[in-house]
């Protein structure tokens, strides 16, 4: 979507009557499948989601208990809603690890050899800083909110690929970062799986 387009009021989504229903605890499956699909296409929207969606899409998170819960709840449901989930699994460790010095330095050499990694072309920043993997978490969200699944899951792929490149030499300089590469392996695998609709 061009940044100078409002989202249309279709693309927000979110059923009153099913929000009732599951928050009441007598939603069916097949309509507790219907929610959490359009949860999912309403997730990466939460910037620009007008304020009785978001206080409907609050009442699903809070009916689960957070929203740790509720990608966990996205999560069981094949499809697109598992695909968003392992999805925002990826962007929020992208998040955690943005600022690492561990990190930025190991990609930053990385970077010097290969100043665009495959599949990273046109989405990482020129320089390598502290807000690259912060930028690239927010590119992936960026291309769910435009229903760019597919290229989100190739962003996704292409930038744990990259990570799990540098992250033997991160938990070099860090110890702590030892598991780095171990999640990343996993996130991958799960992205993979979730996008063949397992």
């Amino acid at each position: 979507m061009p940044a100078d387009e409002e989202p249309s009021r279709a693309e927000f989504e979110l059923d009153a009557d099913l929000v009732d229903a599951f928050t009441a605890g007598k939603l069916n499956e097949e309509g507790e499948a219907r929610l959490a699909d359009q949860v999912a296409h309403l997730l990466p929207l939460h910037w620009t989601a007008p304020t009785e969606i978001m206080a409907s899409m609050q009442r699903i998170i809070d009916h689960l208990g957070g929203e740790r819960e509720l990608l966990a709840w996205l999560e069981r449901r094949p499809g697109r809603p598992r695909l968003v989930a392992r999805l925002y699994v990826l962007i929020g460790l992208l998040d955690q690890i943005s600022d690492e010095d561990a990190v930025v330095t190991a990609l930053r050499e990385l970077r010097e050899k290969v100043p665009y990694p495959p599949g990273l072309g046109g989405y990482l920043l020129p320089d390598t800083t502290p807000e690259t993997l912060a930028d690239l978490s927010a590119k992936i969200e960026g291309l769910l909110a435009d229903d760019r699944a597919d290229d989100a899951f190739r962003l996704a792929i292409a930038a744990a690929s990259m990570l799990q490149e540098v992250a033997p030499r991160a938990a070099k300089r860090d110890p702590e970062l030892g598991v780095l590469g171990d999640v990343l392996e996993q996130i991958r695998c799960d992205l993979i799986a979730a996008a063949g609709g397992r």
